[in-house]
């Protein structure tokens, strides 16, 4: 089974909390996938990668998704000539965007409605940045999340970044640290959406999680 590339379908884009708030009541029983990172973590070349090229919008501009993006994508059973759809949400990033006050205090008012209403099958991607592991905005994310209690993945991305012995050997020696920080985290990877290095297994990782939840 895999995820059937190029066929990511954008649904609609939701940037207020009441338009948010009924779609969800709407859609109480969705099943699908979120992403979400620390802005510029490269969160939208990751979901271009393993959903199709131009799926999400890329930007050098940090804070660029200013919306709780909805797509529909297909995970395709060859051997039993199966398909299947599910939803995806590009949420907003966390961080240090360069925002007014306003537009932060509003993502953070899109968050807190999308995790106090989104469906428990939701499997949650937490993406961050394998040149920085356990940054202060992610360590904040992480204690905030545990409550919804969404089965919760962190994608270490960019890996390809890490061009001397020097940084490959920080990352190394923060192994540890970084399994005991994500003890109640079900899974690990460390990817590069640009080479495509660890990218099956995260793939593999979303269709297994989402096909378990029809059974459900």
């Amino acid at each position: 089974m895999n995820i059937q590339k190029g066929n990511c379908e954008f649904l609609l884009g939701i940037d207020t909390i009441d338009q948010l708030t009924s779609w969800l009541n709407e859609h109480h029983f969705i099943n699908g996938v979120a992403f979400i990172g620390r802005s510029n973590v490269g969160k939208s070349s990751l979901i271009n990668s393993l959903f199709g090229k131009s799926t999400a919008r890329v930007s050098k501009t940090p804070g660029r998704t200013r919306q709780v993006n909805i797509f529909r994508f297909v995970v395709v059973n060859r051997e039993a000539k199966t398909e299947d759809s599910f939803y995806l949400f590009d949420v907003p990033g966390y961080g240090h965007a360069e925002v007014s006050k306003e537009m932060a205090l509003n993502w953070q008012n899109l968050l807190d409605t999308f995790f106090q209403l989104c469906n428990e099958k939701i499997l949650l991607l937490n993406i961050q940045d394998a040149r920085h592991p356990l940054q202060e905005p992610d360590i904040v994310f992480q204690n905030y999340i545990k409550s919804f209690k969404l089965e919760t993945y962190v994608i270490f991305n960019k890996v390809d970044k890490l061009k001397t012995q020097s940084e490959r050997s920080r990352l190394k020696n923060l192994m540890p640290e970084i399994y005991s920080s994500f003890k109640w985290v079900k899974q690990i990877h460390f990817v590069s959406a640009e080479k495509g290095d660890g990218l099956l297994a995260v793939e593999q990782s979303i269709v297994t999680y989402v096909m378990r939840q029809i059974e459900t």
